[in-house]
């Protein structure tokens, strides 16, 4: 296609032109460009400074300056001003320098008439007054597959890159909630952040440059600017408080500059992973058919109380901490008849217990959580419980995690609302309202503000 967004700005170009000078008539060289430059929205400052010492650069196509390839902009603008020549869709390029150098050689070889489209500026002036602005685009065949080769390559680049970081056992990094530090493979870190903070960024293997992606985040945070409404704020304290209290440990899904850390916003030319996802989304619909037998579910992976391990299942999770924890939560659901929300209280206790690295048998606390493994495991305090009055507090309601994903698993049958109904030492029974006088007569608030009287 076209890139309807650079010929509607040159229209925009063409019109502004025209009218300026039909309606002013000596029109000096610096307003023209001025004209020019509106329109194209590029930026104010001048062009045509040389590049840095030692800094990669990237040539003009038809002179001889040079700019750094962090100002590309710069190099759009001097073209556009000096040889008057745009290319459409600039952005979608995912080499510019290659992309730049490959045209710069072949406009010597054929005149840039054989590649660009010719746009004549100020068609109803004098002719001495009309310009001609060179447009380069994908409409051109040799352009499309010069954009799909840089692509490819760059797809090629960043996959081979991704795979270095998956195996890159050396990484050392330090959490941005608890300044813990990770040494090892970067999974480590991002599913310690995930795990214990509630921060989830995506999968380790769904991202690239994953050093980079972190010092961005972390200088946002060390900027007290929230990393997903961006806002700022005047202290570490509040900003900690704004991130916990409105959930906004994640980051900003509309912020375009974390893109390039994903790996889906490279699979395809010019398509952000919003549009990736939107044309799977139609895909199934289009092949959606009613029926449903051959669907699986697949659960979600379920956290071990004590360590790090995962299970799929429930079954396999309470196998595990009975044989590697000795803690059986099923015995001791069936031993202390708990409810569904009793054990949603213990399981968040335990959780708070453990994430503070204090054993709940001994009260003791230690400086890690493998310290304080090893001692519940040797001196058989997982099993160890407190007494009810300890855990079964309406604080734990609350989960200690906000992905916990046992707290889903637990059974929740119709004998354990029975159970609560029967264990309920408080009847509630409402009151009879058809006697409203005589009810006022006999409250009790009656008698609790004589009592507050007699007091005063």
């Amino acid at each position: 296609m076209a890139a309807p967004k650079t010929h509607r700005a040159v229209a925009r170009l063409e019109e502004d032109g025209g009218r300026s000078r039909s309606e002013v008539g000596g029109v000096g060289y610096e307003d023209s460009k001025d004209c020019i430059l509106e329109p194209l929205s590029l930026p104010e400052s001048p062009g045509g400074t040389t590049t840095l010492e030692g800094s990669p650069s990237v040539p003009c196509i038809f002179c001889e300056e040079h700019f750094p390839v962090a100002e590309q902009d710069k190099l759009l603008k001097h073209m556009i001003i000096e040889h008057k020549f745009v290319i459409a869709d600039v952005k979608l390029v995912a080499d510019f320098q290659r992309y730049i150098l490959y045209w710069k050689k072949r406009f010597t070889e054929q005149p840039i008439t054989d590649f660009c489209s010719v746009i004549r500026i100020n068609s109803t002036a004098p002719f001495e007054e009309q310009e001609n602005y060179f447009l380069l685009c994908d409409v051109l065949p040799e352009d499309r597959i010069l954009r799909e080769e840089l692509q490819k390559q760059r797809l090629k680049e960043i996959l081979e890159q991704q795979q270095q970081e998956r195996n890159d056992n050396s990484f050392h990094g330090i959490c941005m909630f608890c300044n813990e530090e990770f040494l090892g493979n970067r999974s480590v870190l991002l599913n310690h952040m995930a795990r214990e903070h509630a921060f989830n960024i995506g999968l380790p293997d769904n991202i690239v440059n994953c050093n980079e992606f972190l010092c961005t985040l972390q200088k946002k945070l060390d900027n007290l600017q929230c990393l997903y409404c961006e806002k700022t704020f005047r202290d570490k304290n509040t900003l900690k408080d704004h991130m916990r209290k409105k959930q906004h440990r994640k980051i900003n899904p509309k912020n375009r500059e974390y893109d390039r850390f994903y790996v889906i916003n490279y699979l395809e030319l010019g398509k952000s992973w919003e549009e990736v996802q939107l044309e799977d989304d139609r895909e199934l619909l289009d092949h959606q058919e009613d029926d449903w037998s051959d669907w699986e579910e697949h659960p979600a992976s379920a956290v071990c109380l004590f360590c790090e391990k995962q299970a799929e299942t429930i079954e396999e999770l309470y196998v595990h901490m009975e044989d590697a924890h000795e803690f059986d939560l099923l015995k001791i659901k069936s031993e202390l008849g708990l409810n569904f929300y009793q054990q949603v209280k213990l399981v968040n206790f335990i959780r708070r217990e453990v994430h503070q690295c204090r054993c709940y048998g001994c009260h003791m606390k230690f400086k890690s959580k493998a310290d304080l493994r090893t001692h519940m495991e040797e001196a058989k305090h997982t099993s160890l419980l407190p007494e009810r009055k300890a855990w079964d507090q309406l604080e734990y309601y609350f989960p200690t995690y906000e992905n916990d994903t046992l707290l889903c698993t637990l059974s929740d049958s119709e004998s354990d609302l029975i159970a609560q109904a029967q264990n309920e030492n408080v009847p509630i029974i409402s009151e009879d309202t058809s006697k409203l006088h005589a009810l006022k007569q006999s409250s009790i608030l009656n008698q609790l503000l004589l009592q507050e009287c007699l007091k005063n």
